[in-house]
C-alpha cells in the first residue's frame, strides 16, 4: 500500500536546516525548493524539513530516532561538532542512546537497541 515513509519537520529557515541535515547525515537533499527540502534516509524513507510559516495548520514538534552501532562514537562527533546534546549517552529499557536537538529544536536520538 504504502511506498515509502517521511518524517516532516516544521523549521524555521530551510536552508539552515538542510545544511544541519547535510552534514548529520552525510547525504545530499533529492528535493529542493526555496520552503522545502527532503533528504533520503536508509531503509527507504525521507526526511522533508517544510518551511514554519507555510505550514498548514500549523505545527510544531517531532523527534526522529535512528539507530546506530555505536552511540558513544556519535556523542564524541556530535560533541565534537558543537550540536546541542540534551542527554549524552544513556541506557535506558529500548537501548544505549544519546539525544541532540537540530537548529530548530527538534530532537534527534541515535540508539543502539537492546540486545544488540
Amino acid at each position: 500500500m504504502f511506498r515509502s515513509a517521511s518524517t516532516i519537520l516544521y523549521v524555521d529557515d530551510p536552508t539552515t536546516s538542510a545544511r544541519f541535515y547535510h552534514a548529520l547525515l552525510g547525504v545530499a537533499p533529492v528535493r529542493q525548493s526555496p520552503g522545502f527540502v527532503l533528504f533520503p534516509l536508509p531503509g527507504g524513507a525521507n526526511l522533508g524539513l517544510w518551511q514554519r510559516n507555510a505550514v498548514t495548520p500549523p505545527g510544531r514538534d517531532g523527534e526522529i530516532t535512528l539507530t546506530t552501532d555505536d552511540p558513544d562514537t556519535l556523542h564524541a562527533l556530535w560533541a565534537e561538532r558543537g550540536y546541542r546534546i540534551i542527554q549524552p549517552p544513556t541506557d535506558m529499557g529500548f537501548g544505549r542512546n544519546v539525544l541532540i536537538t537540530d537548529p530548530d529544536g527538534h530532537r534527534l536520538r541515535a540508539f543502539r537497541p537492546s540486545g544488540q
